[in-house]
Parts: C-alpha cells; structure tokens; sequence
C-alpha cells in the first residue's frame, strides 16, 4: 500500500512539473496568414490587429469587408481571397505609403504601423474611405 502511494504522488509531482513547465514556455507558433504581400509573413497577430484596426478601419472609416471577400455560403470572411479589387488597391496604398516616408521623410525600413512613419492613411483619408481630392 505503501509504494502505491509513493508511486501515485510521484506521478502527480511528475505531471505537476509538466504542466508548469508548458505553461511558462509556451511551444512558439507561426501564424496562420497566408497572402500576405507587402505586411512581413511573420507579423504577429497583435501587430497585424494594430495595421487592420489603427491604420485602416481608423483611417479610411471602414470595416474588415471593405477589402476582404466573404467566404462562399458563409457569414465569414476570406481573409486570403483577392477576390476584392479594393485588397489590391491597399496594397498599392500601402506600397505608396512606405515609398513616401522612404523617399522624403528618410524611415529606413518603413513598415505600415509603425510610430515612424510620417505619412499613414489618415494623413489623406482622415477616417473616409473615398477621400475628396479637391480638399
């Protein structure tokens, strides 16, 4: 009886030592975005949250449906679609964007979101999507 019960609280010190050790160390995981063409393929979630949220709903005014299509027969967006023409234009916005604070503001490696950056899409869309080019 005696060695059952060592035996028992060994496992359960064992499985303890485990669990602890997993919850400190989480297993690194990539991301899961695929499609992407000018963000960095590694970007973490939370840094892309920030561009989509920050720089784009913010800026233009618009929701995560302005460039990404909806996946077909269901209520949720297809994230990696183009099927929007509006998703190429973000990229050549954001192209755009980085080539400017490049070109004229001298930000070495000008990434979208980044506090760096001069020139973002509220300095001409100012929360509107279709900004009016006589103002």
């Amino acid at each position: 009886m005696k060695t059952n019960r060592k035996f028992i609280v060994a496992v359960v010190l064992i499985v303890a030592g485990i669990i602890s050790v997993a919850a400190i160390n989480p297993s690194p995981r990539g991301n899961n975005f695929t499609n992407l063409q000018v963000l960095p393929k590694d970007i973490s979630p939370a840094a892309l949250q920030h561009i989509m949220v920050d720089e784009f709903q913010d800026g233009l005014g618009v929701g995560c449906n302005f460039c990404h299509a909806q996946e077909k027969g269901s209520l949720h967006l297809d994230y990696a679609s183009d099927e929007k023409p509006e998703k190429e234009i973000a990229r050549a916005m954001m192209r755009m964007t980085m080539d400017i604070n490049k070109k004229y503001f001298e930000v070495e490696h000008p990434l979208i979101g980044d506090s760096v950056m001069s020139v973002s899409c509220f300095t001409c869309h100012h929360g509107v999507a279709h900004p009016d080019p006589n103002e």
